[in-house]
């Protein structure tokens, strides 16, 4: 049966389960990827169905999870690595940056760098510190990298696939706190390309434009403003680098009017790029200045405090109000 029901997480298992059938040089390495299936059991039945040459439970290191993928996908292979949290990249960001993202550009294009990145990011579930970050930008800005999160287990499965035969390097932002979200996943129909845009819901009074986690807030947003009569549609981004900016100016051309969400800083965040570009192609056509929703410029709060700092159903809808006011 080509079309399931399944959690996000669910769908990415399925995704590497595929691709690892399809392609022996698809490997799996990470922290308690294997025996244990992932502290999300995202990978789980991965070790017992394809053994620990495939499927390799590393040691605490980041940088040197990172390193070995680097070696290994340059004899051949297209390893697929996890970090654990998103607070826990750091000490693989100069590997990142510095070999990953720059290789293909250095060598020439002679060495191609197909590795993905896992990443478990965001908010929502009550965790300490380092366990609730959203560091996108930081790799968003980097030249070289793919940047890209699901926010439903249709896009899960498929962006992983075209992670995965990806030449470049991805980093897959995977919204945590939405792992266990379902959704119909038809495994035989591709929905579209890595990087596109796609209008999750249609509207003709503003825009709200996200990602990852933020699209459920934003799509819960227009269904509360439709009970007051405004109009709202609402863009999945899917993609923070490449942007895919001619779908969201269509948008903005139809509508007037623009609000980016996103669950990161707004200070420097994604959310700022979208609204320059934006306002650069579409200053004719806005009725109000872009707007932005997004966390604070500050250190992720103890998990007690962390519904006053995640951008929430009150916060978008303020911001819509703000935006229909002008």
């Amino acid at each position: 049966m080509a079309v399931q029901k399944l959690p996000i997480a669910k769908a990415i298992n399925e995704s590497l389960r595929k691709a690892m059938e399809t392609d022996p040089k698809v490997l799996i390495m990470g922290e308690d990827v294997g025996k244990l299936g992932g502290v999300f059991r995202v990978t789980d039945g991965l070790f017992k169905d394809f053994g620990e040459d495939r499927v390799i439970d590393t040691p605490l290191a980041e940088s040197g999870i990172v390193g070995t993928a680097i070696g290994l996908a340059l004899r051949g292979y297209r390893p697929v690595v996890e970090i654990q949290f998103d607070g826990f990249v750091f000490p693989a960001y100069d590997q990142i940056v510095t070999q990953l993202a720059k290789m293909h550009a250095r060598a020439l294009g002679k060495i191609k760098l197909p590795v993905v990145v896992r990443i478990p990011y965001g908010g929502g579930i009550g965790a300490v510190e380092h366990h609730s970050e959203s560091p996108e930008a930081l790799f968003a800005h980097v030249a070289g990298l793919k940047v890209v999160s699901p926010s439903n287990a249709s896009d899960a499965y498929w962006m992983m696939q075209q992670a995965i035969q990806s030449d470049d390097p991805v980093i897959f932002f995977e919204p945590k706190r939405r792992y266990w979200d379902k959704g119909e996943v038809d495994t035989e129909s591709i929905p579209g390309p890595l990087h596109k845009a796609r209008t999750v819901r249609e509207g003709s009074d503003l825009t709200l434009v996200a990602y990852g986690p933020m699209v459920k807030v934003c799509l819960e947003a227009a269904a509360a403003a439709q009970e007051e009569g405004k109009s709202i549609e609402v863009v999945d981004l899917r993609s923070m680098s490449p942007i895919d900016f001619d779908a969201v100016q269509a948008s903005v051309e139809r509508t007037r009017r623009l609000v980016v969400v996103h669950e990161a800083p707004v200070f420097y965040g994604a959310g700022a790029e979208i609204a320059a570009r934006i306002t650069e192609r579409c200053f004719y056509h806005l009725e109000a200045p872009v707007l932005r929703v997004g966390g604070y410029h500050a250190p992720y709060p103890p998990a007690r405090l962390e519904e006053e700092y995640l951008p929430g159903l009150d916060r978008v809808l303020d911001a819509v109000d703000r935006s229909l006011a002008y």
